[in-house]
């Protein structure tokens, strides 16, 4: 089964090639370029933020399509911030929900996901039995990973976001647009986020982005088996 891997930045990216034995080398589609490893994984640094992550997704699904080498499952990966105390900094997450945390439309009454507005999604759900797979082989947290535009840099945003948001553990910028265009391809998502700082006041002296990208490194070492072995009709 073909994976496509896809990261915010080069750098998550790269953390994430680390992690196999072999270099692998560099391949372009039209509109998206990519990091071929062997095994079936392909690397994209889709951009930041919801709706470029989105559109290099579905460029790379597409040329993917159109080669007749599909991909089984699209693997959203990288840092984030992590909600004290459920998901300290250098832990990992797994989402079984990927939600976007601010798709809607602020009332007198309060915020209303597009959902409640009557149309739109503003979660998908990976599959059960890939999410327990893949937390039994990293240790990393099943829950629900939050997608921004923006992200928290205050007390205040992070305890809304946690009323609204329960089962919350991590919050990124990319999973909610990678997990859409997955969705229109009607390939499976996952994500997985090393947590880097906590969410809450912008404190930069706090982050530990060495140490998270080293965790996902060693996830991916752990994971890469997991993946390939999966079958997508074990939905």
């Amino acid at each position: 089964m073909r994976v496509l891997v896809a990261t915010a930045v080069p750098v998550e990216r790269d953390a994430v090639a680390r992690a196999f034995p072999e270099p692998g080398a560099g391949v372009s589609s039209p509109g998206v370029a990519l990091h071929r490893l062997p095994g079936g994984f392909d690397l994209l640094a889709a951009g930041v933020g919801p709706a470029l992550a989105a559109a290099s997704t579905a460029a790379a699904l597409t040329a993917a399509a159109l080669d007749s080498a599909p991909y089984g499952l699209v693997v959203s990966a990288g840092i984030g911030g992590g909600f004290p105390p459920d998901a300290p900094v250098g832990s990992l997450v797994v989402a079984d929900e990927i939600t976007a945390a601010d798709l809607g439309a602020e009332t007198a009454d309060g915020f209303l996901p597009v959902t409640d507005l009557g149309f739109g999604t503003v979660t998908h759900r990976p599959p059960a039995g890939l999410v327990a797979a893949v937390a039994a082989a990293t240790g990393a947290r099943p829950g629900t990973v939050l997608t921004g535009s923006t992200v928290t840099g205050t007390a205040e945003r992070a305890a809304l976001l946690r009323h609204r948001h329960p089962r919350a553990l991590a919050e990124a910028m990319e999973g909610f647009g990678v997990a859409e265009a997955s969705a229109a391809h009607g390939v499976p998502v996952l994500e997985l986020r090393a947590v880097s700082n906590p969410v809450g006041p912008r404190d930069r002296a706090a982050w530990r982005v060495g140490d998270a990208l080293t965790a996902l490194t060693d996830a991916f070492g752990k994971l890469a088996p997991v993946l390939t072995s999966w079958n997508p009709h074990d939905r």
